[in-house]
């Protein structure tokens, strides 16, 4: 029987396509690379732009609104760029379909990392009044350009890099989990890299610089970490653009069909029309990956903040306590340096324990132990508010060190959330005629509208009671603890058998 015709483009049918080969594990490697800048660059922009900002002068309780921009950015970006990639032939690129968005995603997010780090200095030019605990205006204009084309960069780099693994993998379920492994262990390797120049405080030093009238030492070690981001940006989006080929039996020589008996014009149309064809396993992908995010998201926002206010006992805010606070900040970015080493390890044992008890087990397991660690950070926020620090004002070693534990555990639920959701989401749209760069835009939705709500929700919840991060952490646990329960009852234990050599 002769293989299958596909229609190209053009709704013409392609001539017949040749024997499918796998691609050598060592492409994958290398594809899933570019993972490592950017989340170099994510990891700073995690652990150090939440107290930044607030340095410039936005409250705290609206600090979660300027990560509004984000989610917003990736729920039409990442789509819009999928659904490009998914289309475009061979003919119409020499770096075949994916490759370009990614090399662009990461030039876009070169040039915002550097208009956010020297936003002080581009607000000075501007008018702003740098004296202590001024509100730097045009700083912050500056700042939310700059961090709305980094959120753009992101989900324009990531989405297709994820899209060209699935391609790469041809849909076997076994080596687009291998694949998205190495993926969450290139993020680890970003995420340790990343956090710990974050935690770094002497970087101002190695680049004189970088320190200016308007930019003092904290705002240049920023700068100079993103400097830093640049030049591991580039190398990894060399070896992911420059090394590796698309595959040239799947996905490379022609546009995915459309989901429809007909073309919609509109991107978004197709997007949520394709909604129809989900199956119920698909729905349940979608749901756990939302209640898993409504879980993350408040402690990404606000991971380092806590440390810098519940923790150390500083503010931004407050001329008198800003070296607690940035002391906080810095002990925080080490602890999610320890949580991305254990982010690593558990991406290479994710395989494994996917085949030993299925992800459905696996995924669930993990957002209970995500939802523990954060009742653990409320209790600890209790007891630091009810110690005597003593004349020093340092907090005890032990809750330092019950706090960076918790930080340290969950790197393996947030492996877990970088791998699995993923496989999942690539093993379950194979059937249902949607381009991988679609089925990732259709994943991302599930992920940044529960974003969009906590970001717009969070910082005027906190203030509600009493301007803490408390308040985030319930939901965040509560969300998660939820979503760990669906996994568990809702998604299938045994794991997915990989696919019989006959049919590749």
């Amino acid at each position: 029987m002769p293989p299958p015709r596909r229609p190209n483009a053009g709704g013409t049918t392609s001539a017949a396509l040749p024997a499918p080969r796998k691609v050598p594990l060592r492409s994958l490697l290398r594809a899933a690379s570019v993972a490592c800048g950017v989340q170099f660059g994510w990891a700073l922009q995690l652990s150090l732009l939440t107290p930044y900002v607030q340095e410039l002068g936005i409250p705290h309780a609206f600090a979660s609104l300027v990560w509004l921009c984000g989610p917003l950015s990736g729920l039409l970006v990442q789509p819009l760029i999928g659904h490009l990639s998914d289309r475009i032939a061979p003919a119409d690129s020499p770096l075949g379909r994916r490759r370009p968005f990614i090399a662009a995603g990461a030039a876009s997010i070169a040039f915002s990392v550097l208009t956010v780090g020297f936003s002080a200095d581009l607000g000075r030019l501007f008018g702003d009044n740098i004296r202590p605990g001024s509100t730097r205006y045009g700083a912050i204009i500056v700042y939310m350009i700059g961090f709305w084309l980094l959120d753009v960069g992101n989900n324009a780099t990531q989405g297709p890099c994820r899209a060209f693994l699935a391609d790469l993998t041809e849909n076997d379920p076994r080596r687009t989990r291998i694949a998205n492994a190495y993926f969450s262990l290139f993020m680890a390797l970003g995420n340790i890299l990343g956090y710990a120049t974050g935690a770094y405080s002497g970087w101002y030093k190695i680049f004189p610089f970088t320190i200016t009238e308007s930019c003092g030492v904290s705002c240049a070690n920023l700068k100079s970490a993103f400097l830093l981001d640049i030049i591991i940006l580039a190398i990894t989006t060399y070896v992911t653009v420059v090394t590796v080929q698309d595959n040239p039996t799947f996905g490379s020589d022609e546009a995915a069909p459309l989901p429809s008996s007909h073309e919609e014009e509109a991107f978004l149309f197709e997007l949520f029309g394709s909604f129809k064809y989900f199956t119920m396993p698909v729905w349940m992908v979608l749901i756990v990956t939302s209640l898993t995010w409504i879980g993350w998201f408040p402690f990404i926002l606000f991971d380092t903040d806590w440390m810098g206010r519940e923790i150390y006992r500083g503010s931004p805010e407050i001329v008198a306590d800003t070296q607690k606070y940035h002391d906080g900040v810095r002990m925080g970015s080490f602890g999610l340096m320890l949580n991305s080493v254990l982010l690593g390890i558990t991406s290479v044992v994710t395989e494994k324990l996917c085949r030993k008890w299925g992800a459905g087990l696996v995924w669930g397991v993990s957002n209970i132990i995500m939802a523990l660690c954060f009742v653990a950070m409320l209790v600890i926020t209790y007891v630091a508010q009810n110690l005597d620090y003593g004349p020093s004002g340092a907090p005890p070693t032990g809750i330092v060190v019950a706090s960076l534990t918790v930080f340290t555990i969950l790197g393996a639920p947030l492996s877990i959330t970088y791998s699995i959701p993923y496989a999942m989401a690539t093993s379950r749209v194979e059937n249902l005629g949607l381009g991988q760069g679609l089925a990732m835009g259709i994943l991302n939705l599930s992920i940044v509208i529960p974003q969009i709500i906590v970001s717009l929700g969070s910082g005027p919840w906190d203030s509600l009671f009493g301007g803490g991060n408390a308040p985030s952490f319930w939901v965040a646990a509560a969300a998660s603890f939820i979503g760990g329960l669906v996994a568990i009852l809702g998604l299938p234990r045994a794991r997915i058998a990989p696919k019989k050599r006959s049919q590749r």
